[in-house]
């Protein structure tokens, strides 16, 4: 009897986008760098027992006691021809509707058996692997490594590149059966450096066996893959709260993984326990803290703006202190950027260069003669002239009527002078 699909799929629908929220959050070492559609091969499709059924899947079916496929996207029928079936997949997949595209999916993979996954696999990928089609890739990996993970990987190391399919079938086989989706990965692994299948296996089992996910971890020397890994265990561990969170955390032995790590949860802790979060940070000195000071100080200045102030009006004079003024005026400029330059004009013992960048940064798309009149106070000349150049940049591509006009009444200074210039000339 051929295996049910169904559980495991519908699992995936949730975890995938784990896969694929990762995609967009690379600023360290500590953050995961997931693949996109281009680990992708270009794919060859056999002929190889491609079938003489109707296209259409048309015919009667043997497993449904003679049901005819009307080839709706939800129909369960079992085509009867491996082209059929194939041609079904691809029917599917043309759905605009994701919720039916994907419950469609689940009745699909259910009715293969193991052997037909490679093809089905290989129709899809045919197809075209877009953004909005991750998802089911996902699900259909994760099908073939409930059935066969070994050959899946096989399939995987010789069609793809990058990383995500194989990660994505060595967390499904390790939900199933970790011990043996580990000895894989350490038997399919040579040298020293970090193993790359291990990030896949942390974040299968991390919902079951945090412990066990952490303890691989922090086997893995610095780098990319830990990075991964660390993605796969913290949305386990913070589901815990954020006391156990830091408890986690403190525990990890090796300093730029625990800095990783409080750097990856600061901001979201600070959405439901900011002044907390903070004092964290504030305890913890170090690259976390420096990076991430900020972004607690402004999320919790965007639901309370005083307790923010007050907060960092509290803190002694240092870095801390100008972190924590940063974040603040970073809120207030999103919603009102005069208010935000008159508080951070308010505090100049505490106003950086990056203070008035980001300033800037928050204000060029939308008030951008504003920003340029915040530049000048940018000791860095370096650093001044490229915001300069970024801020007029943004308004000569949204607006550049009223960019050149502002060029042309506004003396900027004259290591810019080539540069208006040339502005203007265009």
């Amino acid at each position: 009897m051929k295996p049910k699909f169904v559980t495991s799929a519908a699992v995936v629908v949730i975890g995938a986008g784990a896969f694929l929220a990762g995609r967009s959050s690379v600023s360290n070492s500590a953050k995961e760098g997931t693949a996109s559609a281009d680990e992708v091969k270009p794919l060859v499709t056999s002929s190889r027992g491609s079938g003489s059924g109707s296209a259409d899947g048309s015919r009667s079916s043997s497993r449904t006691g003679g049901k005819s496929d009307s080839r709706t996207a939800g129909d369960s029928t079992r085509p009867a021809t491996k082209e059929a079936r194939l041609a079904k997949l691809e029917n599917i997949m043309r759905g605009e509707d994701p919720l039916a595209r994907n419950r469609a999916l689940i009745d699909y993979l259910d009715q293969l058996d193991p052997a037909e996954l490679k093809d089905a696999v290989d129709r899809f990928r045919a197809m075209g692997i877009t953004q909005e089609r991750f998802g089911e890739y996902s699900m259909m990996l994760t099908a073939w490594a409930k059935a066969d993970p070994t050959g899946a990987l096989a399939y995987a190391k010789e069609n793809t590149n990058g990383g995500f399919a194989t990660n994505a079938i060595l967390s499904a086989w390790a939900t199933n059966d970790p011990e043996a989706a580990i000895a894989w990965a350490k038997a399919n692994h040579t040298g020293d450096e970090a193993n790359p299948y291990l990030a896949g296996i942390i974040r299968g089992i991390a919902a079951s066996d945090p412990t066990r996910a952490t303890s691989l971890m922090t086997e893995m020397p610095y780098g990319k893959e830990r990075g991964e890994a660390l993605n796969g265990v913290l949305p386990h561990i913070l589901t815990q709260g954020n006391e156990a969170t830091r408890e986690w955390i403190a525990s990890l032995q090796d300093e730029r993984l625990r800095n990783g790590a409080m750097e990856h949860v600061a901001d979201q802790m600070a959405k439901t326990d900011p002044k907390g979060t903070a004092d964290w940070l504030l305890a913890n000195p170090g690259d976390a803290a420096t990076r991430n000071m900020d972004n607690v100080l402004g999320t919790w200045a965007e639901k309370d703006q005083a307790g923010a102030t007050a907060y960092y009006q509290a803190l002694p004079a240092g870095e801390a202190r100008s972190n924590a003024l940063r974040g603040i005026v970073n809120t207030i400029a999103d919603n009102d950027p005069q208010a935000a330059i008159a508080f951070m004009d308010s505090h100049p013992a505490d106003v950086t260069d990056r203070t008035v960048q980001q300033l800037v940064w928050h204000t060029m798309e939308d008030s951008p003669e504003l920003a340029l009149s915040q530049v000048s106070k940018i000791g860095d000349q370096g650093a001044q002239e490229g915001m300069y150049r970024r801020a007029i940049d943004t308004w000569m591509r949204n607006d550049p009527a009223a960019a050149k006009g502002y060029l042309q009444t506004h003396a900027l200074p004259p290591n810019l002078r080539g540069y208006v210039q040339n502005k203007l000339s265009k």
